[in-house]
């Protein structure tokens, strides 16, 4: 493990537990979260307590479950959250171009611990691989690899009317690394819900909360990335995947700036952006009060002491820290993921992709050079001819999103109709246009959706990015997936563990 690695699991046969993953880093992430957790799950709360940095006495403390110990009490625990990952069915590289995306959060993720720093001073202790970073809370200045993250999360809740209150965070997970299941937004998640509820502030609308999460990686990181994982990482719910239609997700959230949004409250038929032929009539959409009719207050500056707590037991929540009024945002979509004996698995492929430093900015740019080309603000307007106007390989990237898009509505009728052989030749054509049209993929990959196949998988494709990471297999009744494969599950969204 290196430096830029901070938190999360190597794999695991089941999402909720750690394992060793397959190893063999080609290629490093210079975010990547991995390492062994020290907490088995984002409701597993023993283990040691690693919040001292390096400035501080470089003893371990240790914690009982549900009464974690601190110095003294300004040294008492004030947050924790746990931000989960995701695996996205189907629908990649279509976030970033106002598209439609099917992704599930998962079982595994981050999880922040925070206590108050008293000196002015942010300190980050990636406990699974032993690495601090200390920088002021007041203006954090850039820095690489992981530390981009929790001084991006800092600067840009700051800049958002939510002003930061110095604190000592520890930082573990259940991730494997590099494989594609969003570990980064697993991280923004987690900081920024530990952070809000340590510096006394009610939770935000998390449509906006998606957009400035989304800024952390564009601006901070440099990955170009788009609202896909931030969103199913705030919006997952247990049972479901999301359909997202990007599109209208981000009108919503220009259209409603101060709109409260609750975890996991997402519409299940009342708004269709897939155009699917009927609601799901087993879902219901999760109750919340009526809008309010004027926007929150902003939030008061917080001072220089703890936040208090109230006693009580650990609790997991659905995330917000305040009252506040729940909408329902639009694009975002609830669709039940019922495979019966059938098992959706991940493999990982054994190469670490890079966002930032891999050949996704430079999908982004040429996508972008196909609107302009087109005369369109984003490829959800091209028309089913515009690849045939356009120079290669830009005719050849626009293909593949347009054809993505059509798989994504594709998969959404197929979960509601039981079609689950359906679903598998989804998963087939679009890691074949994946490969063939948007050229991500690697031997390695290759050589594992392959070897999944060969298993008996009804569908196998790459996950995430492209440039390695993990293959999505969907396995039939009957049929064993290999060792190494960790079976995924919807899980629930980003929350708070404890305030």
């Amino acid at each position: 493990m290196t430096d830029g690695q901070v938190a999360g699991g190597g794999g695991a046969r089941t999402a909720g537990a750690a394992s060793a993953g397959s190893g063999s880093p080609s290629r490093q992430e210079p975010g990547d979260l991995g390492g062994p957790g020290e907490l088995g799950g984002p409701d597993e709360l023993d283990g040691p307590d690693e919040l001292d940095g390096p400035v501080d006495a470089p003893r371990r403390s240790r914690v009982r479950r549900g009464r974690p110990a601190g110095r003294g009490g300004w040294g008492a625990v004030t947050a924790v959250a746990f931000g989960p990952g995701r695996v996205n069915l189907v629908g990649e590289h279509t976030d970033y171009n106002d598209g439609l995306c099917l992704p599930f959060a998962i079982e595994l993720g981050v999880t922040v611990r925070a206590r108050p720093s008293l000196d002015g001073m942010m300190r980050v202790h990636a406990v699974d691989i032993g690495s601090h970073d200390v920088f002021p809370a007041s203006v954090p200045p850039r820095a690489e690899g992981w530390r981009s993250f929790a001084r991006g999360v800092v600067a840009l809740l700051t800049e958002a009317g939510y002003p930061v209150r110095p604190a000592r965070l520890a930082v573990t997970g259940t991730l494997p690394r590099g494989a594609g299941l969003s570990s980064s937004a697993a991280l923004e998640v987690a900081l920024a819900l530990a952070l809000l509820a340590h510096s006394g502030h009610d939770e935000p609308d998390r449509r906006q909360l998606a957009r400035l999460l989304s800024r952390v990686e564009n601006e901070w990181v440099g990955a170009r990335t788009g609202l896909l994982d931030q969103t199913a990482s705030l919006f997952g719910r247990p049972g479901h995947a999301l359909c997202l239609d990007i599109q209208a997700l981000a009108a919503d959230v220009a259209a409603n700036p101060a709109a409260g949004v609750a975890a996991g409250q997402v519409p299940t038929g009342d708004q269709a952006p897939v155009g699917a032929p009927a609601p799901d009539p087993a879902v219901a959409p999760a109750p919340g009060p009526p809008p309010a009719s004027a926007p929150p207050p902003a939030p008061a500056a917080p001072s220089a002491r703890a936040v208090p707590r109230p006693p009580g037991r650990w609790q997991v929540g659905a995330g917000r820290t305040g009252g506040g009024p729940a909408a329902v945002p639009a694009g975002v979509e609830a669709v039940r993921l019922d495979l019966g004996r059938w098992r959706l698995v991940t493999v990982d492929s054994g190469v670490r992709h890079a966002i930032a430093a891999s050949g996704y900015n430079t999908r982004r740019a040429e996508c972008a050079r196909a609107c302009e080309l087109l005369g369109i603000s984003s490829l959800r307007e091209a028309d089913p001819d515009a690849p045939g106007r356009l120079p290669e390989p830009l005719g050849r990237r626009v293909r593949h999103v347009l054809a993505e898009n059509e798989r994504v509505r594709g998969a959404v009728a197929a979960l509601r109709a039981g079609d689950l052989p359906e679903l598998g030749r989804v998963l087939d054509a679009s890691h074949a246009s994946l490969r063939d049209l948007y050229d991500v993929s690697v031997p390695e990959v290759e050589e594992t959706v392959a070897r999944l196949r060969d298993l008996g998988a009804a569908g196998a494709r790459m996950v995430g990015g492209g440039f390695g990471g993990s293959v999505l297999a969907l396995f039939p009744p009957g049929r064993r997936p290999p060792a190494d494969a960790m079976r995924v599950v919807p899980g629930g969204p980003g929350r708070l563990l404890r305030r």
